[in-house]
This record gives structure tokens, C-alpha cells and sequence, in this order.
């Protein structure tokens, strides 16, 4: 979907808060629901609603009542739509992501869904660490280090987490190192299916550590645990 013309249609203050009251509603709504969510009149939410189909952003449904008269429209989010937060890249990875792991479970169907999304996850951590090596991703050379140089391992995992947008932070002690994700960029999804979504970072961070070399992962804390997002490396 063409950004500019997205953000055209969602430049207005009402299209966006009808965009978003569509976007996190669960079932399709008509004009006079959006109309009384809002506190508008229908006749206002109307063209603007027009509009953002134009754009392709909503998908029409008619419903006829069975009276006299034209069917009830009701307007959900169009497939591919960008959510209200207009979706950064790290979704569309992690959009690519969860069909290889469907793709995994399909192929062996005695991996659990937490084994297939951590094995996929591995995948893609060492495609990241050596995409980033080739690119020289990490500590420039010839800058006076302003603290103890991170092991490479830490660094690698350290860069490839900023780029997905988990604002990592690095504590450094003798032999081990604690990075603490500031964000999750995948938050919402990550708290409906952590067994998925958090084993799918697990995966990414063991696969980014393996091929950098010099250390492992040797605890990963998901949502599920009492102090989450977080990960411990061993480094040698």
C-alpha cells in the first residue's frame, strides 16, 4: 500500500480516529456506530469514511436488514491495511516470520508451536548477524571507547535488537553480560501468544549469538516470567 496516499487519507484528525476506532474494534462497524462512538453525525462520518475506502484502506460489507431500503454498510480494516500506529518495518519482518513458522509446523508436525517459532527464529538471528557483519554493523573503529569494549557477540545481538526497534541496554559483568529490551515493538501480539511471539525473539537472539561467535544465550526472560524481556549471555 502506497505510504503517501495513507498518509493522505489519515492526514485529518476525524479519518484518524475513526481509523482507529475500526482498527481495534473486533467486528465491523456502520456509519451510525462509528457516529455514535465518536460523538459525530453521520452525516459527517460518512464522506470520510468514503474517503479511506478510496484509499484502500477499509473493506465495505453490505448487510440487507430484510426492510425496504438500501443494505447497511459496515466497514472493517482492508487486508494489508497499516494499524493505527502505521506499522514499522519490524512488523512486516515479524509478518514473514510467523508464516515460516506455519510453514515449519506444517513440515513437522511433532514440533510444538513455541519449538517451530524458536527453530525459525534461529534462522533468522544468524541471517541477521551476517547481513550485519557485511555491512560493518556495530562499534566504528578508531572511536576512544567510552567504557569496557562488549564482547562481539554482545555487540552483535546489541545492534541487531536496535534495529528491530527493542531498545536494548547492556550491563556488563565478568563473564556475562544482561541486555534488558526497553521496547517491544511487538508488545500486543506478544502478550496474546507469548509462546510464539517471545520464543520467536528467543530464536533470533540464540541465532544472532551462535554465528557472532564467543558466548551463548543462557537465560531468556519472556513475558511470562517475573522479570521479562530480558536475556543473559555467557561470554568467553
Amino acid at each position: 500500500m502506497d505510504r503517501l496516499t495513507v498518509f493522505k487519507a489519515l492526514g485529518d484528525d476525524t479519518r484518524y480516529a475513526l481509523y482507529a476506532e475500526l482498527v481495534s474494534s473486533r467486528v465491523p462497524l456502520s456509519t451510525s456506530d462509528l457516529a455514535r462512538r465518536l460523538g459525530l453525525h453521520p452525516n459527517t462520518v460518512r464522506p470520510h469514511l468514503e474517503r479511506m475506502r478510496d484509499a484502500g484502506l477499509l473493506r465495505v460489507e453490505s448487510a440487507s436488514s430484510g426492510a425496504v431500503g438500501r443494505p447497511r454498510h459496515r466497514y472493517t480494516p482492508a487486508p494489508g491495511a497499516p494499524g493505527v500506529g502505521l506499522d514499522p518495518p519490524a512488523y512486516q519482518a515479524l509478518a514473514g516470520l510467523l508464516a515460516e513458522v506455519v510453514s515449519a509446523r506444517s513440515s513437522e508436525a511433532a514440533l510444538s508451536p513455541s519449538q517451530s517459532a524458536r527453530a525459525v527464529g534461529r534462522g533468522e538471528g544468524r541471517r541477521m548477524a551476517a547481513a550485519g557483519s557485511k555491512t560493518g554493523a556495530g562499534p566504528k573503529s578508531g572511536a576512544a571507547p567510552k567504557r569496557r569494549a562488549r564482547p562481539a557477540c554482545v555487540e552483535a545481538l546489541r545492534s541487531a535488537m536496535e534495529r528491530m526497534g527493542f531498545e536494548p541496554e547492556v550491563e556488563l559483568s565478568t563473564g556475562r553480560a544482561e541486555m534488558v529490551f526497553a521496547h517491544c515493538p511487538f508488545r500486543e501480539l506478544a502478550e496474546a501468544h507469548p509462546d510464539v511471539v517471545c520464543e520467536l525473539h528467543r530464536g533470533i537472539a540464540e541465532g544472532v549469538v551462535e554465528l557472532a561467535g564467543g558466548g551463548e544465550v543462557a537465560d531468556f526472560a519472556t513475558l511470562s516470567d517475573p522479570r521479562p524481556c530480558r536475556a543473559q549471555l555467557a561470554v568467553g
